[in-house]
């Protein structure tokens, strides 16, 4: 069980339960918004309970990033994969979030760039290039990346690995601020895999790792 269903104090920012304004800190946030550089046809969410909501929170401008709807919420366990393409090649500053004061708040963020293969098998083995313990907030959480090893991304993959022990998890707001840079040529060390296939993975608890699949859509088994 995770280190965080037992935790239930905030790792940073702080908690409102009244409404405030936040037209002040417009012109800060949108400094180095990398919201006009996401490719987002390309986005996909692995184990999302209605299908397309994971575009559907990182499509929301700084503007709406208070609004709970819509939400992503997860499917057939706690976990979440996000995986945003960028149109060209970033150097990415920090990834900006926004989920809640609730149990169902995601806990552990793992980071990992220029992949387009990682489903959940694979983001338990692989070595993340960062990880970041979330906070159970309704405040918009701003996560600084180590910028150098972050100077040359063309795609973020984000796995919520666990929450505070609520059966889904829900996330409201996704955003990024960095540099962006148009690519002249691809670099030869991106990945070029085909995407995860439901196919080629067990259903979720017919193997002894109970990784499965856990695919978006309404049955938790869609494809993309």
């Amino acid at each position: 069980m995770s280190h965080c269903h037992d935790e239930h104090h905030h790792h940073g920012g702080h908690d409102h339960d009244h409404e405030h304004d936040h037209s002040d800190d417009l012109t800060p946030a949108l400094q180095h918004s990398l919201y006009d550089y996401i490719a987002f046809d390309g986005i996909i969410t692995l184990n999302e309970a209605r299908q397309d909501t994971g575009k559907a929170i990182v499509r929301k401008t700084w503007y709406e990033r208070m609004n709970i709807e819509p939400e992503l919420i997860s499917d057939a366990d706690e976990q979440l994969i996000m995986s945003i393409p960028f149109t060209g090649q970033v150097k990415l500053h920090s990834i900006l979030i926004r989920t809640s004061p609730s149990d169902s708040a995601p806990c552990t963020l793992k980071v990992f760039i220029n992949r387009d293969d990682v489903d959940f098998s694979l983001a338990e083995q692989l070595e993340p290039m960062q990880t970041f313990e979330l906070s159970q907030t309704s405040e918009i959480q701003e996560l600084p990346v180590r910028r150098a090893l972050f100077g040359k991304v063309q795609r973020v993959a984000l796995f919520f690995e666990d929450n505070f022990g609520h059966d889904v998890t829900r996330i409201s707001y996704v955003g990024f601020r960095g540099e962006w840079m148009q690519l002249g040529r691809a670099p030869s060390h991106i990945l070029y895999e085909a995407a995860p296939n439901p196919n080629d993975h067990a259903v979720k608890g017919a193997n002894v790792n109970q990784l499965g699949s856990r695919l978006g859509g309404g049955s938790g088994r869609g494809g993309y």
